[in-house]
């Protein structure tokens, strides 16, 4: 692991380092101002995603592409959504999210929602993009569920699968046992309660419009308090799992870290509440394709640093360098350049 693993020059300010202020910061600061055009994209199953494309728009066809994949019911309006999109935009690329099925602005049509292995839908987004703007290079990102999902696309399509120059995965939870485990601990409970209230609000919608394939009464979906009984109970019969077991060993992406192609930056914090500190002990090797970097400090998807006297996003700054570089430099499917600090 050693060619491949960095360290992040992530710095947090002085008395913000703390993993949970770090997690929870991005929400008090100010949301970027960004403005959008909606675009619905209908899927081969008779489903739809929700594409949010960032204004202005390039006027070239062949403006480079940054598509965005959010996390665990994030959506445009994320923070770190807004903050990664401002930046790919502002530098002159042609920015887009696919909101993942029901996180958009209306519930999806199908019974049946979105999972971290749920790579079909990314597959044909880009693969449209591709049909698109075919001269375009293009870079995907994911963060937190997103992050998995396509660490698990890359890795399965191969160097030449996708029309991507690279990938870049944000606090991915490639173990998702051992994620489920560590968000049922200590304070972090409380971004586990968070999560599952807002899982729970939309399955409860879901089953007043119809049946779903689980079976579940109301108040035992209320009852349903960890991550690995809502998997177990919904998100695996739902989705074609035999169980939340099965689920969580066949959608991980951390298996797959040595078949991984194409070029891939891995941005990661040490003190993550969402995963056990070990994570990368726990899993292969990545392939020389893979940068990852880990900092020290950051939370799950914080990484708020302070230049010049300002709260800032680290990691729109890190991705903005990584698309600059990438864009000058390297060809689809070539070897990852050398990151900032090594």
């Amino acid at each position: 692991m050693s060619r491949t693993l960095f360290s992040a020059d992530f710095c947090a300010p002085r008395g913000l380092g703390n993993r949970h202020v770090q997690t929870l910061l991005p929400r008090f600061l100010p949301l970027p101002s960004l403005a959008r055009e909606t675009e619905i994209i209908n899927l081969p199953d008779g489903d739809f995603v929700e594409l949010a494309w960032a204004l202005p728009a390039p006027t070239r066809a062949d403006a480079p592409v940054f598509v965005l994949f959010h996390g665990l019911e994030g959506s445009f309006d994320s923070p770190y959504a807004r903050e990664l999109m401002r930046a790919a935009s502002e530098m002159g690329w042609r920015a887009v999210l696919m909101h993942f099925r029901g996180c958009g602005q209306a519930p999806n049509r199908l019974a049946r929602a979105y999972h971290s292995g749920d790579t079909a839908d990314a597959y044909w987004v880009i693969g449209q993009l591709a049909l698109r703007y075919p001269r375009a290079i293009k870079v995907a990102a994911g963060v937190s569920l997103g992050g998995n999902m396509l660490v698990k696309l890359v890795a399965e399509q191969g160097g030449d699968g996708l029309d991507l120059a690279g990938a870049i995965a944000i606090s991915a939870p490639l173990d998702l046992a051992a994620s489920a485990d560590a968000l049922n601990r200590g304070f972090s409970r409380v971004y586990q309660r968070h999560l599952l209230h807002a899982l729970k609000r939309k399955v409860t919608t879901k089953l007043a419009a119809g049946p779903l394939p689980i079976t579940l009464s109301a108040r035992q979906l209320e009852g349903l308090e960890t991550f690995w009984a809502y998997d177990n109970a919904v998100t695996a019969p739902l989705h074609g799992f035999q169980s939340a077991s099965d689920y969580y060993q066949r959608a991980s992406a951390g298996r797959l870290l040595g078949d991984i192609e194409l070029p891939t930056l891995l941005l990661h914090a040490a003190d993550d509440p969402f995963m056990p500190a070990d994570l990368f002990s726990r899993l292969p090797a990545p392939a020389d394709a893979v940068r990852l970097e880990i900092a020290r400090q950051g939370g799950h998807v914080g990484f708020v640093e302070s230049r010049q006297g300002r709260l800032g996003s680290w990691l729109a700054r890190r991705v903005a360098w990584q698309l600059e570089c990438w864009a000058a430099h390297l060809a689809p499917h070539h070897s990852l350049a050398a990151g900032p600090n090594g």
